[in-house]
């Protein structure tokens, strides 16, 4: 039904942008919805919120309700592959170059807009067509303000997405034509615009109802929806003007830490505990039906026959789980791996898992768990296996990636009939927003630390963080931060590992130099390669451990990343966006 409901609403779109205007003494044809004639009851408004929906399903233009493409597509379209512009994974496959380039700095100015890039506007156009036309609907104002309340949260979190990676936009918040002065504006300074994006994200956080009665199915976006949003997009300007530079950031930083307490305080939603710390943080990552599910808040459902990818199948192109990732997660102590006795080591990848926090089994896939998870189709075949080695899934770093698997989203099905969800929005984000931005702004207590950092220790049976007793990883007394919020960017890195937050958090944060360190997979010294024969991988020594590991890139063209603090916080404006718009200039050290 909802294909269906979809359909529609882009049919009522496109003859909106097309209607009549008042000839014919203002006769309407009564066979045809025109701009005139449509806007008239809640079902109206709701077909036309429909097809925003349906605009934004297209992740490329509209990268914010990200999910899944469709068909071939899914190999680089979805929101897991989002981490491989940052350290968290090492894809090498060619159809993820794009992503190698922009990790190691190696992208350039493009002609026409990159993937997630300087385009999508036509969604803005429609937000703005139906902001424009909402209120001439006979029903009652605060049944009109839920669907203004949709569109006005889609549009500020389009403007909030752009800002974030080109800083200034073009801010439009009327329908224009051929001969608006606005298409040859320069664009919007950041600040400006995200003043208007505030007012968008305030409105919807109060006016969108508390529920739409669809039960999650996915349904609708809806007032803890905008919450979670607001906070997550307050908590990137906060952070991103206190380190970057900008006016107030404490304003946008308690914004996000006020978002965060009344959706924690106040809504619906908790974490997913069964009371299983081996099974209950990946459990519900890899089923093909969330409805109900007390912690996935938004989510995009693939059903046979209506929507349906293919991703289950292209796990082997995000290249795997890197050295950096994997030696964030905590030992059971609590400890990080640089101070905790109970670290095994890494001299073979079973001593990787011993005494860690059980997150990283359910993340990286343990030798032993091959059968259980039915791996690469329940081939049989031992794992890891990496570059060289004959038949099965391959990994580039030997950290294969298990969180997100179901070997029964594969078997037996054709291309493309994949069903595996995205899910978009979940409880577990609000905590951490809650968490660092109370830290940023100096306010933390063990109160605030226990409502949310300590809540996802405790799904995984994980030692409490206490303030009074914050770990000093030294490997992080260097970034100039605190070790409060060292521990909770750590904490960041494992939760939502995989669900596209790494790469705008570095930004965020000013940490541009993690960009520089080498992507290292496993441990690789003679018992490895007696070990994984006929494996040909390149390996270089860690200069910390003085120990030898996969080398990913080496002998590539990202084998040496540059990031330039000058540049590459942000993405450049194409070119042809420059030459259609004289006004628009381009972003700094991409001339």
């Amino acid at each position: 039904m909802k294909k269906h409901i979809i359909t529609i609403g882009i049919f009522a779109t496109t003859l909106l942008f097309s209607g009549c205007n008042d000839e014919f003494l203002e006769r309407y044809p009564l066979d045809r919805i025109t701009n005139e004639t449509f806007w008239n009851t809640e079902n109206d408004l709701r077909v036309y919120n429909n097809s925003l929906y349906d605009l934004a399903r297209n992740d490329d233009n509209v990268p914010i309700l990200h999910g899944h493409y469709q068909g071939f597509d899914s190999h680089w379209g979805s929101v897991w592959f989002q981490d491989e512009f940052a350290d968290n994974m090492a894809p090498r496959h060619a159809r993820h170059a794009f992503f190698q380039q922009v990790r190691s700095g190696k992208h350039t100015t493009p002609a026409a807009p990159q993937q997630f890039g300087y385009k999508g506007w036509n969604f803005v156009r429609a937000c703005n067509v139906g902001l424009a036309n909402y209120d001439k609907a006979n029903i009652a104002q605060n049944i009109k303000d839920r669907y203004i309340g949709e569109a006005r949260l889609f549009r500020g979190w389009f403007y909030a997405e752009k800002v974030s990676k080109f800083g200034d936009v073009p801010w439009v918040d009327k329908e224009l034509n051929t001969e608006s002065e606005e298409l040859f504006a320069a664009r919007t300074p950041r600040e400006q615009a995200m003043e208007k994006v505030l007012e968008d994200l305030n409105f919807a956080a109060t006016k969108l109802p508390d529920s739409w009665g669809d039960g999650n199915a996915p349904g609708r976006l809806n007032r803890w929806c905008a919450l979670l949003v607001k906070s997550r997009i307050c908590l990137f300007e906060g952070t991103w003007r206190k380190y970057h530079g900008g006016t107030d950031p404490n304003k946008w930083l308690q914004a996000a830490a006020d978002a965060a307490k009344e959706l924690i305080d106040k809504g619906p939603y908790r974490l997913y505990n069964t009371g299983n710390p081996d099974t209950d943080y990946n459990a519900y990552h890899r089923v093909l039906n969330l409805a109900g599910n007390p912690e996935v808040m938004y989510w995009r459902k693939y059903q046979l026959g209506v929507f349906t990818n293919h991703v289950q199948s292209y796990f082997e192109y995000a290249g795997g789980a890197t050295k950096s990732l994997v030696e964030d997660y905590l030992c059971t102590d609590g400890l990080p791996i640089s101070l905790s006795p109970l670290y095994k080591g890494d001299d073979k990848i079973e001593d990787v898992f011993e005494n860690r926090d059980p997150r990283l089994r359910q993340t990286i896939l343990h030798p032993a768990d091959a059968a259980k998870y039915k791996y690469h189709l329940a081939d049989g075949r031992s794992y890891p296996r990496v570059l060289g080695m004959a038949g099965g899934y391959i990994s580039e770093t030997g950290y294969h990636i298990i969180k997100h698997y179901n070997a029964d989203d594969m078997i037996g099905k054709a291309f493309d009939t994949a069903e595996s969800p995205a899910i978009i929005l979940r409880f577990a984000e609000a905590l951490l927003n809650y968490a660092e931005a109370q830290a940023e702004l100096g306010k933390m207590t063990q109160g605030d630390l226990d409502i949310s950092i300590n809540k996802l220790r405790d799904r995984v049976k994980m030692p409490h963080l206490k303030l009074a007793n914050v770990p000093v990883d030294p490997r992080y007394t260097a970034d100039g931060i605190s070790p409060l919020i060292a521990e909770i960017r750590r904490e960041r890195r494992i939760e939502l590992f995989m669900e596209g937050f790494r790469y705008g958090d570095l930004r965020r944060w000013k940490q541009g130099k993690k960009f520089l360190i080498p992507t290292m997979g496993m441990r690789w010294d003679d018992a490895a390669k007696a070990r994984y024969p006929g494996a040909v991988v390149k390996t270089a020594v860690d200069p910390v451990s003085k120990k030898t590991y996969i080398d990913v890139y080496q002998g590539t063209d990202y084998a040496n990343p540059v990031f330039d603090e000058a540049k590459h916080y942000l993405w450049p404006i194409p070119l042809n966006s420059l030459a259609e718009n004289p006004a628009i200039k381009q972003n700094p050290g991409w001339q």
